[in-house]
């Protein structure tokens, strides 16, 4: 239950490091486009404005007389606002004008401000922007009683003494809907992404701990599995030694022996947990060297034939007629991989059954060595097959009552593998399982 609530936390900790540290740059990201997009539409509509700015006022020098209809024009179409001011007289245009709903005179006042306060006019033949007798100049421009915003522009024409004066203002408010409507448009894919990356983060954090999770647990299973099968020799023992104290010498002789055998019990179950550590961090030697593989295989038949002639076992053993390649391995080890097939075929297969240690040889494009051990035992299930050769895993609990930790499977596993080989199971049709060894040369 802890080990769950660890991984709970864990896993809710990770998610959160990983969504949020992936937020917090999609946000960012979000914000510096946002401002780099923002920054670029106030310029392209200012200079956009300055371009009309600059087209009317070449119309105006070209022109003797201002049309009011042209004006009305240029508004419809730009939605523009313009003020006319001849030698500080307002025109008529500026009066008629019906789309507003503010004091004309307020905001030319206001404007003419604006522009006085910022920008300080000079004479024609000093500004970069004028003509003979005509300029303007254009700036940025917050009224201060409506808290509009517009880009202005002041048109000055100099006529034989007269001055003229044209203000054209370009309301932001369009502009302004528009931003608005790209921020709450960006603040909606943000969160879809931040909703879409904490349910991946989730998800993928999960499959992340998922083998951790599934290891631990099976580390604690096969911890408690290791501790139980310790704990019945050593149990043994210490019973054994008790009774030693007040027995005869032939009861002695005895004891000792039933200690002497549960000692090597424990020894060879230690022996095969450490195995399985030293192949878990990488320590896992592999002393390669050309051998015989056929004396391999004759060398495990002549040693476990006494053990299967005991039990009534057949024990058969099948060569190729023909002389084979050496094999580059380790001969301990494969040996050892023989001895645990060989012991657990034993162990599982009743009396008058039958075992057959099979070598063959394949040229084909994966040439290589095909050791096979079949018996007619008791067979595995197909749940168990996917699983016997993990690490921790323990099969069936009735095979611990036979003397047999099971370990062994999981080392042969890493021993074969350590040499690029492969090692499967299957079904035997007549009953039992069938453990495939494939070796490289």
């Amino acid at each position: 239950m802890k080990g769950f609530i660890m991984f709970r936390k864990a896993h809710l900790l990770f998610t959160l490091l990983c969504a949020g540290s992936t937020t917090a740059i999609t946000i960012i990201m979000s914000l510096l486009y946002l401002q780099v997009a923002e920054k670029s539409l106030y310029d392209s509509r200012f200079r956009s404005f300055q371009n009309d700015v600059s087209t009317i006022t070449a119309s105006l020098e070209q022109s003797t007389y201002v049309s009011m209809q042209w004006l009305a024009k240029i508004e419809a179409q730009n939605g523009y606002v313009i003020f006319i001011v001849d030698n500080g007289v307002p025109f008529l245009h500026n009066t008629l004008r019906s789309k507003i709903d503010y004091d004309s005179q307020l905001l030319f006042d206001e404007s003419l401000a604006t522009h006085n306060s910022m920008l300080q006019i000079e004479a024609p033949d000093t500004r970069s922007n004028s003509y003979s007798g005509i300029w303007h100049a254009e700036y940025e421009f917050t009224s201060p009683s409506t808290s509009d915003s517009y880009y202005g522009s002041l048109i000055h024409i100099e006529h034989n003494a007269a001055l003229s004066q044209i203000m054209i203002l370009c309301p932001q408010t369009t502009m302004h809907t528009s931003i608005l409507h790209q921020r709450t448009l960006f603040l909606l894919i943000d969160l879809a992404a931040v909703t879409a990356l904490f349910i991946f983060s989730w998800i993928f954090t999960g499959r992340l701990l998922k083998p951790l999770q599934e290891n631990q647990e099976n580390q604690m299973q096969f911890m408690a599995a290791a501790s139980h099968e310790l704990r019945t020799p050593l149990s043994v023992i210490l019973a054994s030694h008790e009774c030693c104290l007040s027995a005869s010498d032939e009861e002695r002789a005895g004891f000792s022996h039933t200690i002497r055998k549960e000692g090597r019990r424990m020894n060879n179950l230690i022996n095969d947990m450490l195995t399985l550590a030293r192949s878990g961090t990488s320590r896992f030697l592999i002393e390669r060297r050309s051998v015989e593989p056929d004396t391999l295989c004759l060398n495990a038949y002549e040693a476990f034939e006494p053990l299967c002639r005991q039990k009534n076992i057949a024990l058969s053993l099948s060569l190729p007629e023909v002389p084979l390649a050496r094999c580059n391995c380790d001969p301990d080890r494969i040996s050892q991989v023989l001895s645990i097939l060989l012991h657990n075929a034993v162990s599982y297969t009743p009396e008058n059954g039958k075992i057959e240690l099979k070598l063959s040889y394949h040229k084909d494009r994966r040439a290589g060595f095909e050791i096979t051990v079949t018996d007619t035992g008791i067979g595995i299930s197909a749940e168990d097959k996917r699983h016997i050769f993990d690490r921790f895993y323990r099969a069936e609990k009735s095979r611990s009552t036979k003397g047999h930790f099971g370990l062994g499977l999981a080392i042969a596993h890493e021993i074969v593998t350590a040499h690029h080989g492969k090692i499967t199971v299957q079904d035997n049709p007549k009953g039992g399982s069938v453990f495939v060894v494939r070796l490289p040369e």
